[in-house]
Parts: structure tokens; sequence; C-alpha cells
């Protein structure tokens, strides 16, 4: 009896020790993960806990192009008696193509905004249509050419056109007067029954960080011809990092504000244009944007080389750098400046530099 008296009480000894050591194990495991950090979990504040920077990326968002609104895009009349325009300063993207005459004109595309006031609005031309589908945007205008026509009809375009439909006014006489609202198209939208709902998530892609272009050219402005009547420079602020702009040595401002429009980002893509055949067409316009050719890139004061394709009317046009990947926008109001192939940018580089030097 005794004997089996000693075998149970050194059985429970060791089961004792392996208790005693397995509570050390545990309780260091617990001290490393939690109470080095100065306090217990539970106590610590949010602003406290431990965060990769991964994680801190990945709660930064884009501010330019937000929410599930589906795009608007609107045609904005460009001649000179159309100056100057109004709320502009709310499209995250905005295109300017040549027309008819060497005059241009511009698609501006709005997002989760309550604009008041946007024009003049103008008649379509079929490339711009292009783009309104790049986008899946309802696309407002007020008339159109007999191909911007076709081009709506055959792809079934959302479209919101004055000559027809209502929630449009005049501001004055002469043909540069029509304006509209952000809500106005939405009640017009919605009798139409289109769809007003869309992806927060934009067609090309943003960073919420700073990009520099460490390759690029500093410059401190630039300046693009469309034609012998027409063209657009811009001025870079190095307080604001954006590109101030004129068109035709004039201040580009917005009619309500006074403000100068400026830009955030600026591509320049080079694209034939020759008038259409038909002699009714009264000069207008055929551009080839559908293909590939070359470009700029330009933000924050620099500017790179870059190529665009596009592979059918519908398909979203590609913006790629040296490296043949696709570039990366700078949280802002990007100006698409399509400009004819005739001409070259002029741009104001700032030389003998440090920063030129190396790149």
């Amino acid at each position: 009896m005794r004997n089996g008296k000693k075998i149970k009480k050194s059985k429970f000894k060791y089961i004792f020790v392996f208790l005693i050591l397995l509570s050390l194990i545990l309780g260091y495991i617990y001290y490393d993960k939690y109470l080095k950090v100065g306090k217990p979990v539970g106590e610590l504040k949010n602003e406290e806990l431990p965060i990769s920077q991964e994680a801190v990326k990945e709660v930064k968002k884009i501010q330019i192009y937000t929410g599930f609104d589906r795009p608007i895009a609107i045609m904005i009349d460009n001649e000179k008696g159309a100056w100057p325009h109004s709320g502009l300063q709310d499209a995250y993207m905005i295109y300017e193509m040549i027309i008819e005459g060497g005059e241009t004109r511009m698609v501006a595309f709005f997002k989760n905004k309550t604009t008041a006031k946007i024009g003049p609005i103008r008649s379509a031309r079929h490339y711009f249509v292009h783009y309104a589908m790049e986008h899946n945007a309802i696309f407002t205008h007020f008339g159109w050419s007999p191909k911007a026509e076709a081009t709506i009809s055959s792809y079934n375009v959302n479209n919101i056109n004055g000559i027809y439909d209502t929630y449009f006014w005049r501001v004055g006489g002469g043909y540069h007067n029509a304006f509209s609202s952000i809500e106005k198209i939405k009640k017009m939208s919605t009798s139409k029954k289109y769809i007003d709902s869309g992806s927060d998530t934009p067609i090309y892609k943003y960073s919420a960080d700073e990009i520099n272009l460490e390759q690029g050219i500093k410059i401190s402005g630039l300046k693009i011809k469309y034609s012998d009547l027409h063209n657009v420079s811009y001025s870079y602020d190095d307080t604001e990092k954006v590109f101030y702009r004129k068109m035709r040595g004039i201040v580009d401002k917005d009619r309500e504000t006074g403000k100068q429009y400026y830009a955030k980002n600026i591509i320049i893509m080079y694209v034939k244009n020759y008038n259409l055949p038909d002699k009714e067409t009264k000069g207008r316009q055929e551009l080839e944007n559908i293909g590939n050719g070359t470009g700029y890139y330009i933000t924050n004061g620099k500017y790179i080389n870059i190529t665009w394709k596009k592979e059918s009317a519908t398909s979203k046009t590609m913006w790629l750098d040296a490296d043949n990947k696709e570039i990366i926008l700078n949280d802002g109001i990007t100006y698409v400046q399509i400009a004819p192939s005739d001409y070259k940018v002029d741009f104001d580089l700032i030389v003998n530099t440090e920063s030129n030097i190396k790149n």
C-alpha cells in the first residue's frame, strides 16, 4: 500500500510541475504580445494601437472621385462668346478637343456633386460620345451633329438633349447661353428611367499620396496649340502644386466665383484630325482617337512621355509610361488635352537645375 501511495504522489508531483511550467510559458507569451506596449490591450486607446504603414495606406482614400452616383458628362461650349464658364471647378475630369473652324469644345465629368450652374452647354460631336461611354456617364448636351446623333443611337447611349428635354435654362441672348445643374440633370435622368448609380472605383488609377514623377522633366508652364485661332496654356504654381489655366492668353475663370481654373494633372494626347468629306458637314472634324499615339503626362511641375491606346469607341483609353505601365494620377482634377498632331506642345523648361541634370 505504501508503494502505491508513493507512486500516486510522484505522479501528482510531475503533473503539478508541468502545470507550473505551462503557466509560465503562457504568461510570457501574453506579456510579450500585449503588456510590453505599456498597458494591457483592453486599456489601449485606438490611437495607441500599433498599426502598419500598409494599413495606413489602405485607410487613406482619394477625394476627387467618391460616392456611388453615376458620372454625368456635360458638353461645354468653348467659343470665346461662351467665356467665362460656370461650374467646371467641380468636375473630376475635362476633355478638350478640336471642332470645326479651329474652335474647341469640352466634355466635363461630374460625380457626387451638387453644382448649381454648369455651362454654357452646347451640341455634341461624335468623338466626345466615345469618352462618355468610357466613363459609363449620362451624356448631357444641347443638340448634336448628324454623326453624333448616329453614334448615340447605335450605341444606345443614355443621353439628355436640351433641344427635346426640359431642365435647361438660358441666360441672355445669342446661342452661348444654355445652362443646367446637377440637380436638374438628375431629375431628367430619373424621368427617363436611366440607371443613376455607379461604382465608387474610377476607371483610372489615382494615388492618395503625392506622385512627383521622379524621372520627369521640370517645367514652369506649357502651351498647347489647337489651331491658328485657339491655344491653351498652363502656368505652374509651386505653392499650390497645380497648373493655372489660360485660353488665348486670357485667364480661364469661373463666371460665378471669378476664380481661375486649374489642373492637378494634365494629359496631352496627339491625335490626327481632318475635315469630314461631306460638304454638308460644314467643316466638322474627324479625329483618329481610336488606335494609338503619343503624348505627355504632366503633374506637380514635371512631365513624362506617354503613349495612348484605345481599341474601340467604348473601350477605356490606356495611358502608358515608358515601361508600358498604366500611369497613376494625383488626387485632383485632370484636363485631357486631345491636341492635333500637326502641332507640338511648347514647354517652359526649368534649365540648369540639379533635378534636371539628374533626370
